[in-house]
């Protein structure tokens, strides 16, 4: 249905008013935080609040000379906010579907375009791809993230999972790849004849195996790592 009077276009879409958990999706391409505290988000990403709440970009020295300096190295465009307060905090990125992933102690390495937000007391590292840098445009950068709690990713498009087995590895563009479990890691693989396809770019002579046991998260969708110059 793409006619609505204004009575239904407001049931349709009215926001939910009802109690609900820490993150919520209001669609599945707005991302609820019921915050109480504080969290961390993509900059950029508040589309709307209601309540208190006060916004504080990612400081330099925020989290140690040690991330600073990966982040001065990778230049990456993916900086984070903290939002502090009370109230409903409404999230999205370029209309991209988004998924809430409820860690148990566990791990999991998220590509940085892909990163939406995360409870604050979730352990981070960014990993740097240092072999396949000037390659991709911008490099690569990835996002560790390990502990108990909520993350949201997101995807252009419905993502898809890949089981990984030790006799069965899985290999993927790294434009598409958003994400991966902890102990996997991937190498990179240059395949030469692809490059001679006409009007594709070299992203595709570029590809990421991953070998042991786990998944890896892929969207039907070329994502470019633009850099921030």
């Amino acid at each position: 249905m793409s006619k609505y009077s204004l009575g239904e276009f407001l049931r349709e879409t009215e926001q939910d008013e009802q109690e609900n958990g820490y993150f919520e999706l209001e669609t599945p391409r707005v991302l609820e935080v019921n915050l109480d505290g504080e969290v961390w988000a993509k900059a950029g990403s508040m589309i709307s609040y209601d309540g208190q709440m006060k916004f504080e970009r990612e400081g330099i020295f925020e989290h140690g000379l040690g991330k600073m300096f990966k982040k001065a190295f990778t230049d990456e465009g993916s900086s984070l906010m903290k939002a502090r307060g009370e109230g409903k905090l409404y999230l999205a990125d370029q209309g991209k579907k988004i998924t809430i992933l409820q860690l148990q102690n566990e791990g999991i390495t998220v590509n940085g375009n892909d990163l939406l937000a995360f409870e604050p007391g979730i352990e981070w590292d960014i990993k740097f791809m240092k072999k396949i840098a000037g390659m991709v445009s911008g490099g690569l950068f990835n996002v560790h993230l390990k502990g108990r709690g909520m993350v949201a990713i997101t995807s252009h498009y419905e993502p898809l999972t890949l089981r990984v087995t030790p006799n069965k590895p899985v290999i993927t563009d790294p434009n598409a790849t958003v994400a991966w479990s902890e102990h996997l890691e991937p190498e990179f693989k240059t395949d030469i004849s692809l490059k001679t396809f006409v009007g594709r770019g070299s992203g595709e002579s570029i590809q990421m195996k991953f070998s042991g046991e786990g998944f890896v998260v892929v969207q039907p969708f070329e994502e470019g790592y633009q850099s921030s110059q």
